[in-house]
């Protein structure tokens, strides 16, 4: 969430960034100063009145003392005025404070300067590539054809248990998934991860506090009867377990790893763009969060994109990383490195991964900071990375390695599978 003094001090500056995430009701930004204004003043004058409150009523006990009772008569009367004008001051005060809290939470953080301009994904900066594009068989075929002809998954199966975007994972494909989690979760634990297994459903006070409430409301699967909502990804408990927490200064950086399915309701239209695995309701990711001292994310958030480099590297997929522009980042981050991983068989990039600093952005929603060796409390940064996705990882590994004899596994895999080739 913004914050009051970032947004006095440099107003201009902020409605130029935020116009960089295409950002509408910039004026917005000038009713909050204004409202922030008129909140300080009657703030003084509340301060006064209880000030000059608090005069009388030790006045009056010296004049009681004296028996100067008319005089205080006189006193205890413009106490009670004082006291109802001070009531008022304080219902004024907190309709204040209420709707300059509902215009803030609005708007989204302000972009790093090193985000690019733009409105699409067209606009994304391509800012590394590794691998070569590997060259099929002539008759090789897209996942969804694969994944019938060795009976990996089911859409079909799934779809009459629960509905489209629901698959059912089966025989070799259910223990490449397996593989591939464990997989994920060791390389990050070897590098530093504590391990932990959240919820995969919270309330509101955690989708908030890491910006997907108010703003993903609709992308998210809420169960009515108890208020809560299906995670679209682990970022969100894992992140909120330090919510309403002040950590000690040399407890950072803190890294945690988790795994969990992730629910999202915006699956979108058919098309061969959604189609099989790449794009669904449920899916299973491995999941990054660091919380970090200021001075560090930004090392920090170059160290989580190289570690999701390490695990595709490992895989043996051709990747590519996207700086992405103003208009296609999410709400809450500040910078975020989308990887994408060449699909041979059906000629085109897929997502896999957003790697992103949300600066103080989400850690002042959650009220989450730290204690320095000296100074005041400050807000700590938290970071998060995809490490990783798993539908379209599966979709690119089988395209990628397909021959007209069956799929090979990578080497890196093959210790967590049992087998190296699927036939």
């Amino acid at each position: 969430m913004l914050q009051i003094h970032t947004l006095r001090e440099n107003l201009e500056e902020v409605k130029r960034k935020l116009a960089k995430k295409q950002v509408k009701h910039l004026s917005d930004l000038d009713t909050i100063v204004h409202l922030d204004d008129k909140r300080k003043h009657l703030k003084v004058a509340l301060e006064a009145n209880l000030a000059e409150a608090n005069g009388i009523a030790k006045k009056m006990g010296e004049l009681m003392k004296t028996g100067a009772k008319d005089e205080a008569e006189k006193l205890k009367a413009r106490s009670s005025e004082l006291k109802e004008q001070s009531k008022s001051q304080e219902e004024q005060l907190k309709e204040l404070d209420n709707h300059i809290y509902q215009l803030l939470v609005t708007f989204p953080n302000l972009p790093h300067d090193s985000v690019p301009e733009g409105k699409t994904p067209e606009d994304n900066a391509n800012v590394y590539e590794w691998g070569s594009i590997p060259t099929l068989y002539e008759g090789a075929v897209p996942h969804w054809d694969l994944i019938k002809k060795y009976d990996l998954i089911d859409f079909e199966l799934g779809a009459k248990i629960t509905g489209a975007g629901f698959p059912v994972y089966k025989n070799k494909g259910a223990r490449l998934q397996r593989a591939m989690i464990n997989f994920f979760l060791d390389e990050a634990v070897k590098a530093g991860y504590k391990e932990v297994m959240p919820p995969i459903l919270v309330n509101a006070d955690s989708g908030f506090g890491t910006g997907q409430l108010p703003d993903k409301e609709g992308q998210m699967y809420h169960v009515n009867v108890d208020d809560l909502y299906l995670i679209p990804t682990a970022e969100v408990p894992i992140t909120n377990l330090y919510r309403d927490v002040i950590l000690k200064e040399e407890d950072l950086p803190i890294k945690n790893v988790g795994y969990t399915p992730c629910f999202r309701r915006e699956a979108g239209a058919w098309g061969a763009h959604v189609r099989g695995l790449n794009r669904l309701h449920q899916f299973d990711k491995v999941e990054i969060v660091q919380l970090v001292h200021p001075d560090q994310s930004y090392a920090v958030l170059e160290d989580m994109v190289k570690h999701v480099q390490g695990l595709l590297e490992k895989l043996e997929l051709p990747y590519r990383i996207l700086r992405l522009c103003g208009g296609d980042m999410s709400f809450s981050s500040a910078l975020t490195y989308d990887f994408e991983t060449y699909s041979a068989a059906q000629k085109r990039w897929l997502e896999v991964s957003s790697t992103s600093n949300f600066e103080s952005f989400q850690s002042n929603r959650m009220l989450c900071r730290f204690k320095p060796k000296e100074g005041k409390n400050q807000l700590v940064h938290t970071l998060n990375g995809s490490a990783l996705a798993l539908p379209r990882i599966v979709a690119t590994l089988l395209e990628n390695n397909q021959t007209k004899d069956g799929i090979h596994i990578p080497k890196a895999l093959q210790p967590y599978t049992g087998f190296d080739f699927i036939d």
